[in-house]
C-alpha cells in the first residue's frame, strides 16, 4: 500500500495505524466466532420415558450367538428380571453389518424394553449373492424359533407377538419376511419397519436383492417405510416401492417416513444412508454352536470376518434421528401392534409421530415428514 505526496514518517504512521485497526477486526471477527461456537445449540437428549425413551424394564442384556456360515444369528435375551416370555423381534442389517455391534445401541433398546431379538446373519462373507439373503434369514429366524422354545435356559418368544425391523438390505429382507411369511412357515408379521431399503436395482446385478410379490402382506400388518432426506446410496426407491406395492395394506395401518437433516446446532443431525446405524460395544456374550453346526467350538466368540468393512469409524453417534425417529417409531409401532398403545407416535401423520425434540437453545428440530401419498 502507498500514499504519493506524504513523507515518510506519515506514510509509517498510516501504515501503523491501518493496521491496528485490521487486527481489532480480525480479533474481534475471530472472537465472535469463538462465541458463536461456544454457545451453539446442542441435539435434544434421550426422552426420559415413552417411545423412543430410555425407561427401561430389564437391566441386562443375554447375548447368545448360534450356527455359521450365511445361516448364522445371534440372539439377544432380556434379563435381570428374566421374564417368561417376551415378544419377538427380527432385526435384519444392511450388506456387510454382520456384526451387531454395528446396531447394538438400538438392540439392547429394544432388550431392555422387553423383546427378544434375533439377529440374522445371512451373510458369509462380501461375496454371498444378494439373491440367497432372504431365504438363509428366513432359516436362522425358523432355527432361532426353534431353539428359543426347545432348549432350556431361554425367554419363550410369544409368537403372537412377531415384528420385523431392517436397514438398507436388510429392510429389503424384512419386507421380504412380511410377503412370504406363510409359504415360509414364519409367525404373523404384526409390525414391519423398513429404514432405508435398498437396493433392488441398479449395478453390479449380483447385489442387487429381488423384492418379493408385496401384495401379499397382510392388511392387519402395521408398516412403516423411512427414506432419509440425505440418503444418496439407496436413495427412496425401495422405499416407495415397498409402501406402493404393499397394496393389502390400507392407508391406516402404514405410513411413508423422511428423516429430516438439520444443521442448526452442533453436531448437527444429518439424515444420510448411516444415520441408523448405531455403535456400541457388545455385552459379555455366550457363544453356543448349534449340534448341526460344527464350524465354532462352544464357549467362543465367531472369529473376526476380515472382509467387512469396518463402520465404526463412520456410524454416527446414537442422536435425536434415533431416539426421536427410528427407534421412536419402531417402538410406537409394536407397542401398536402388541398392546394396542402409542399408536400415535407410529402412525396417522400426529404432532407425536412427527416431532423430533428440541435443541438446547429452544429451536424446534425439523419434524418427520409423513405422507400416504410418496
Amino acid at each position: 500500500m502507498s500514499f504519493p505526496g506524504l513523507r515518510p514518517w506519515m506514510r509509517r504512521s498510516i501504515v501503523d495505524a491501518m493496521n491496528g485497526i485490521f487486527r481489532t477486526i480480525i480479533a474481534a471477527s475471530c472472537g465472535f466466532g469463538l462465541a458463536h461456537v461456544a454457545t451453539a445449540a446442542t441435539p435434544p437428549e434421550q426422552p426420559l420415558t415413552g417411545p423412543g425413551g430410555r425407561e427401561i424394564a430389564h437391566a441386562q442384556v443375554i447375548v447368545h450367538s448360534y450356527g455359521s456360515g450365511s445361516r448364522a444369528y445371534w440372539l439377544f435375551e432380556p434379563s435381570q428380571p428374566m421374564p417368561n416370555e417376551a415378544p419377538l423381534i427380527v432385526f435384519n442389517h444392511g450388506w456387510a453389518a454382520m456384526d451387531p455391534g454395528l446396531y447394538m445401541a438400538w438392540i439392547d433398546h429394544l432388550v431392555e424394553r422387553g423383546n427378544i431379538v434375533v439377529y440374522p446373519v445371512y451373510q458369509d462373507n462380501l461375496l454371498t449373492a444378494a439373491k440367497d439373503f432372504t431365504a438363509d434369514a428366513i432359516v436362522a429366524v425358523k432355527d432361532a424359533i426353534r431353539r428359543l422354545q426347545s432348549e432350556p435356559g431361554h425367554v419363550q418368544p410369544r409368537l403372537d407377538r412377531f415384528a420385523i425391523v431392517g436397514h438398507s438390505m436388510g429392510g429389503d429382507v424384512s419386507a421380504n419376511m412380511a410377503a412370504l411369511w406363510h409359504t415360509e412357515g414364519l409367525p404373523f408379521p404384526r409390525a414391519v419397519m423398513c429404514v432405508e431399503p435398498g437396493k433392488s436395482w441398479g449395478q453390479p446385478a449380483w447385489l442387487d436383492i429381488e423384492l418379493a410379490d408385496l401384495s401379499k402382506v397382510p392388511a392387519r400388518t402395521l408398516l412403516l417405510t423411512v427414506a432419509g432426506d440425505d440418503d444418496h446410496i439407496v436413495r427412496d426407491i425401495d422405499a416407495k416401492r415397498i409402501f406402493i406395492e404393499s397394496t393389502q395394506v390400507p392407508a391406516a395401518n402404514k405410513d411413508y417416513i423422511t428423516l429430516v437433516s438439520d444443521d442448526h446446532g452442533r453436531p448437527a443431525l444429518h439424515a444420510d444412508h448411516m444415520a441408523p446405524l448405531a455403535w456400541a460395544q457388545m455385552p459379555g456374550m455366550d457363544h453356543r454352536a448349534a449340534s448341526d453346526s460344527p464350524g465354532h467350538k462352544g464357549g467362543e466368540r465367531p472369529p473376526a470376518n476380515h472382509d467387512m468393512p469396518d463402520f465404526t469409524d463412520t456410524a454416527e453417534s446414537v442422536n435425536a434421528l434415533d431416539y426421536y425417529g427410528t427407534w421412536k417409531l419402531f417402538d410406537g409401532l409394536t407397542d401398536a401392534a402388541f398392546f394396542g398403545t402409542n399408536r400415535k407416535y407410529a402412525l396417522g401423520d400426529t404432532p407425536e409421530q412427527r416431532f423430533m425434540g428440541v435443541w438446547s437453545d429452544g429451536v424446534p428440530v425439523k419434524q418427520l415428514k409423513v405422507t400416504d401419498r410418496p
